[in-house]
């Protein structure tokens, strides 16, 4: 990436008006697809540049499809702001904000962090350059701020405040694949501009020439929001004596047409309109799982920041639309729960060591939430991750907490990579669960399946299919069985204390809770 603002004289076209500003396709899967004119590569004649490898524009947006929910790369951006608690941030802001160019929304991530000074932001604008302590911080790879910005819209805009000691910067970047598309270029062109304090006012920093500093100041009036020098530093007033502030505009659009994102829907929040499926939930099933965070946080901002990080960020607010995200510690959710501390035999790090918090849903039995939510260094990476099959009865409404930190999350830290030691966690947590399930399934209403109680099931199951109809309790029977229309069987037996507990044989999940209020045979034990 060049940053136009550095290095010689830049030698690029400038446009004198805006005829162009937003790119034929806004449709971000689809956004990488054109073809790159031969005569517009330049030939080894012409190039004399051989000290270094060119990065066509193109790959900003390939690097960026490494995101494959775009609330993946909103986390990316406020993982850079909690990373500046150090530095003193107290809060990151997410909101939207209008377009003055065209009235177009656009997305703003802002914090009052340690900001960047001339330097910080070229290496924030370059690929994979880094300098945090990977011990201490979420971000490692340096390459977040590129892949998630790109990843919500074509373009975006930095505004950065610094202040060390009486030396006070301010800098503009603009990383536009508008600009880069719309002008063909074939390197990846960041333009910057710098300002440093004086007496009374802020004034240009000029690190090569004056005509670089120009041209870079023309190309940002040209393909950013702001149409002159004022309204750039305008943007500074709400920023504080220190701060990052990002605007992301031209965001993608879904394949109707709509923006990915939605600002409608609820005034506090940002949603997803292509929200996940329900389908195959029952109706009764269907209204109450939708309202639980399992669910939710696929489309709602605000409940997927809630769990976003593991423990509480003291001193510290995510702010999403104006109000402040309330974190949730999905471990007091939990009734039953214990703590087990895991240690893989084959990591000697004290990062091995990771303690897991398991237990049952509080909506448990009457809503079958499972699965274990993965952190890696207090950040979300898996939620609710399956590591028993969906339609199994066992580990049913078990819930996990765990931090695994001996495992290296994928680059868009929606996934692990899948490493021997993943592979043996995953044995470790199913493991886990089932034993935690045979121990503890009876308090929520549940009876273990043994070998006994398994023969009596079938019995009970191949004689309700002799008789064509659901049989009824006999005095001195051993259980229960009711035939649904589509021929499946639920099968009740009486627990040790003579109340009736369901044990769930064949029926799929999405059906059980239904099932249970019908026939009124769960009977939870108090938490």
């Amino acid at each position: 990436m060049v940053p136009a603002a550095l290095g010689g004289k830049s030698s690029e076209p400038l446009v004198a008006a805006r005829n162009c500003e937003t790119l034929e396709c806004r449709s971000f899967w689809r956004a990488g697809n054109y073809e790159v004119k031969s005569s517009l590569l330049p030939s080894l004649q012409e190039s004399c540049e051989f000290d270094r490898a060119r990065v066509h524009p193109k790959f900003l947006h390939s690097n960026a499809t490494s995101h494959k929910w775009a609330f993946g790369a909103i986390a990316e951006l406020l993982d850079n702001a909690v990373d500046e608690i150090c530095n003193g941030a107290t809060f990151v802001k997410v909101d939207k904000m209008i377009n003055p160019r065209d009235s177009s929304p656009m997305l703003l991530v802002q914090d009052d962090g340690g900001g960047m000074d001339p330097e910080g932001i070229r290496h924030c604008m370059s690929l994979g350059f880094s300098k945090k302590n990977s011990k201490t911080t979420i971000g490692q790879y340096g390459n977040g701020f590129k892949t998630s910005t790109m990843r919500l819209g074509a373009d975006a805009i930095v505004f950065t405040r610094a202040n060390h000691g009486c030396n006070e910067t301010q800098s503009i970047g603009l990383l536009s694949y508008t600009f880069l598309r719309r002008t063909m270029k074939d390197d990846i062109i960041v333009p910057m501009l710098d300002f440093g304090s004086s007496v009374k006012q802020m004034q240009p920093l000029v690190y090569s020439s004056q005509d670089d500093w120009d041209d870079s100041l023309r190309i940002i009036l040209d393909w950013s929001p702001f149409s002159s020098e004022e309204q750039l530093l305008q943007q500074f007033e709400d920023v504080g004596t220190h701060g990052t502030k990002v605007l992301i505009y031209n965001l993608w659009m879904n394949d109707t047409g709509l923006l990915e994102l939605d600002f409608d829907d609820d005034d506090e929040d940002i949603r997803l309109r292509d929200r996940s499926s329900s389908e195959g939930f029952s109706r009764f099933h269907k209204e109450v799982v939708q309202m639980h965070i399992s669910y939710t946080l696929r489309y709602s901002l605000r409940a997927y920041s809630s769990i976003l990080y593991l423990r509480t960020l003291k001193n510290f607010q995510i702010i999403l639309r104006g109000k402040p995200v309330e974190q949730i510690k999905i471990a007091d959710e939990l009734k039953f729960s214990k703590s087990i501390t895991y240690k893989p035999q084959t990591v000697a790090s004290e990062d091995a060591v990771a303690r897991t918090t398991i237990g049952f849903a509080k909506e448990a039995p009457v809503l079958g939430i499972f699965g274990v939510n993965v952190y890696h260094k207090n950040r979300l990476i898996m939620p609710f991750w399956k590591v028993l099959q969906e339609g199994s009865s066992r580990g049913r409404c078990v819930v996990g907490i765990i931090e695994a930190n001996f495992i290296e999350p994928a680059h868009d830290k929606q996934d692990f990579e899948r490493t021997p030691l993943f592979i043996r966690l995953e044995t470790k947590l199913r493991q886990l669960i089932i034993e935690y399930w045979k121990g503890h399934c009876h308090l929520i209403g549940y009876q273990p399946i043994t070998p006994e109680v398994g023969d009596k099931h079938r019995d009970a199951i191949k004689h309700s299919r002799i008789l064509g109809k659901s049989t009824q309790q006999k005095p001195g029977g051993h259980g229960i069985a009711h035939e649904k229309s589509n021929g499946e069987k639920i099968v009740a037996l009486p627990t040790l204390n003579g109340s009736s507990a369901a044990s769930f044989v064949q029926a799929p999940a999405d059906s059980l809770m239904e099932d249970a209020f019908n026939f009124g045979q769960v009977r939870a034990a108090p938490a």
